[in-house]
Order: structure tokens, then sequence, then C-alpha cells
């Protein structure tokens, strides 16, 4: 596995070497059984093609002032997967560690997905009362999204560290 950019490889592996694994053996093999994992392998990037498609659309609207509705519109589809996909990965936490949100293996993950929901939910509750102007509205659109965006590489880091753990025969 190769380390992250600015990281040496020396370093990479010694701290990947000095941290428990993610998963015990139990949980391992409840996530690899569950069916929330496949569900949840399906969602993530389907999120992030639904999120490619709306940044375009609200990026578009900002700089041209085209395309309200239509960016609009993909906001909230954006912000339903999100709360699809937030819903099956609490149940999923639920088969794997026994908690529905907040287990210590995806603890700040969780924290920062509330971050993600409360934007995107703010976004929805601006547009739906009519809150700000439309351009005020894309905006938290957009600060929605780059947090999601943060979300989404602490979630592939951890996939990377799941990774690297089934190398080393964690």
């Amino acid at each position: 596995m190769s380390a992250p950019p600015g990281v040496s490889s020396g370093a990479f592996a010694r701290a990947a070497k000095r941290r428990p694994p993610l998963y015990t053996p139990e949980e391992r093999a409840r996530r690899d059984s569950s069916r929330w994992t496949l569900v949840q392998g399906i969602l993530a990037p389907l999120q992030f093609l639904v999120f490619l498609v709306s940044l375009g659309l609200v990026l578009r609207f900002l700089l041209t002032g085209e395309g309200e509705g239509a960016a609009a519109i993909s906001v909230v589809v954006k912000t339903i997967v999100l709360y699809v996909i937030m819903i099956t990965g609490s149940i999923w936490e639920k088969v794997v560690f026994g908690k529905w949100l907040f287990a210590p293996a995806f603890y700040w993950e969780d924290v920062f997905s509330m971050l993600v929901l409360a934007l995107h939910t703010a976004y929805l509750a601006a547009l739906f009362l009519g809150l700000g102007t439309p351009r005020e509205q894309m905006v938290i659109a957009l600060l929605a999204y780059a947090a999601y965006l943060i979300n989404a590489g602490q979630f592939l880091w951890k996939l990377r560290l799941a990774r690297l753990d089934a190398e080393r025969g964690a």
C-alpha cells in the first residue's frame, strides 16, 4: 500500500503498525457477511456521482445565473441520497459494531457526518422556507459540499486503513 501524498512510505508504514486494527476479527466477519456493506459500497459511489453532477449545476448557476431550478433540484436529490446513505450507514454500524453511530472506529467520521447533514439540511430549510436569495442558498450548498468532500476523504482513509490491516493479516 502506498503512502498518502506528502507522507513518506516509511512514516506511513510505522504509523500503520502502531495503531490498533480498525476491526476486531469478529467485527470484520460481521462486516464481510453483512448485506449493508454491499449497500454502502453501492451508495457511496452513487452519492459521489450525484455530487459531481450537482456541483457542476450549482457552479453553472453561480457563474452564469442560468439553471437555478436544475441546480436546486440536484441539491435536493444529493441531500436525499445523503440521508439514505446515512441511515443505511447507521444500520451497517449497528450490525458491525453494535452501535447505531459513534462506534470508536468511526467516531470522528460520524461527528463530521453530523456537520455534513446539518449543512445539507440548512440548504433544504433555506430553499423550502424561502430564506435568502437563490445565490445565498447555493453558497450554503457549496459549504455542504465542501464538508461532504472532507467527510468522504475520512471514509476513504478508513477504507485504506482496513485494506492495510487485511494485508498485514490483522
